[in-house]
């Protein structure tokens, strides 16, 4: 087994201590990845509010993390040590179901094997993320991380560009769609620059009027303030898509009135139970779609799209002992609009 160091959670107090971990040895198609960079997540800090010690299980969180190849097992081809790579949230999958023959490894029938607090299915031990400074991962779930972006600001592609990049793409998003993103967050900050990107008419919906600078600076438009009734009213069925990336439990309605005849809210953002009116749909004929994630060709494709057009995070990066730190501040919403941690002080 191999020996390495990360934050780990303590039960009794919620916190993260620094921890010895223990890796396996490599298998046949596996890559050691050094972790450099891992950005922390909304997904995280709810990991670690549920997590009370008590079932023997370890968490270790980080699921977007960007590195260097250390090693590889004697079937890989595809990396050689020195390689700089990124890794998401999905580190295996059944490979056989429908879903994994589409490229849609995220939606795998046999659920697939996150990047921590999932189960390997092979050993069937618990997996530990990437909060540490060495990980070892199945070569096709890692990505050569392209040339000319940075690895602090790309990590957070990894979970939070996937996952709105996913509903832009299947939605088909280009030059003459007319794009709201609501919330200005980890997930919003990147899907207005996505969709800035594939040339849509974007704009953003927030509570805080104060983010209207930040809005232009992404390239949008325009920010519509959703506590404003007036404002509100004026965008009523003006957008083909909106993307919902607001974390905490809010009515779908308000949003949904944004959207114009036969278009999408795509609701990311929160993903705990919410009630729909059948009304808001019916009007317009309008629809509700989610998402989660990305399989590995989209992920491949949107790594190259953010290279292609210089898309990166917005980050504040913080030494790896200061995640309790970065944990506190998230959860008071405290960032613009990513925390990274950055590793290097693990060794």
């Amino acid at each position: 087994m191999r020996k390495t160091t990360g934050w780990q959670a303590d039960g009794r107090t919620a916190t993260l201590r620094r921890t010895p971990l223990t890796r396996r040895d490599l298998r046949p198609d596996d890559i050691a990845v050094r972790v450099d960079y891992c950005g922390v997540c909304h997904s995280d800090l709810h990991a670690l509010r549920d997590h009370d010690g008590t079932e023997g299980r370890p968490l270790v969180p980080g699921h977007e993390f960007t590195g260097v190849v250390t090693e590889t097992g004697p079937a890989v081809t595809r990396f050689a040590a020195g390689d700089p790579v990124a890794v998401g949230n999905i580190v295996d999958s059944c490979g056989s179901c429908p879903m994994c023959r589409a490229g849609q490894e995220n939606f795998c029938h046999g659920f697939p094997t996150l990047t921590y607090g999932g189960v390997d299915r092979l050993d069937a031990t618990t997996t530990l993320g990437g909060y540490s400074r060495e990980y070892v991962v199945r070569d096709r779930f890692a990505h050569p991380l392209p040339a000319g972006l940075d690895p602090a600001a790309a990590a957070p592609l990894l979970c939070a560009g996937i996952t709105v990049w996913e509903p832009l793409h299947a939605l088909g998003v280009g030059p003459h769609s007319r794009v709201a993103v609501a919330g200005l967050g980890g997930l919003g900050h990147l899907a207005v620059r996505l969709a800035v990107a594939l040339g849509a008419d974007t704009s953003v919906i927030s509570r805080s009027p104060d983010k209207a600078d930040d809005a232009r600076r992404l390239g949008a438009r325009s920010l519509v303030v959703a506590t404003d009734p007036e404002r509100m009213a004026a965008a009523r069925d003006r957008f083909d898509v909106v993307i919902d990336t607001v974390s905490a439990p809010h009515d779908l309605g308000p949003y949904l009135g944004l959207v114009a005849m036969d278009g999408t809210l795509s609701h990311l953002g929160h993903l705990g139970p919410v009630t729909v009116q059948t009304m808001d749909l019916l009007v317009g004929r309008k629809k509700l779609s989610s998402a989660g994630s990305g399989g590995i060709p989209a992920t491949a494709a949107m790594l190259d799209f953010c290279a292609e057009h210089g898309i990166t995070a917005d980050i504040e990066l913080l030494p790896s002992q200061r995640v309790n730190e970065a944990l506190d501040r998230l959860a008071r919403n405290d960032v613009r609009y990513r925390f990274v941690l950055d590793m290097s002080d693990l060794d």
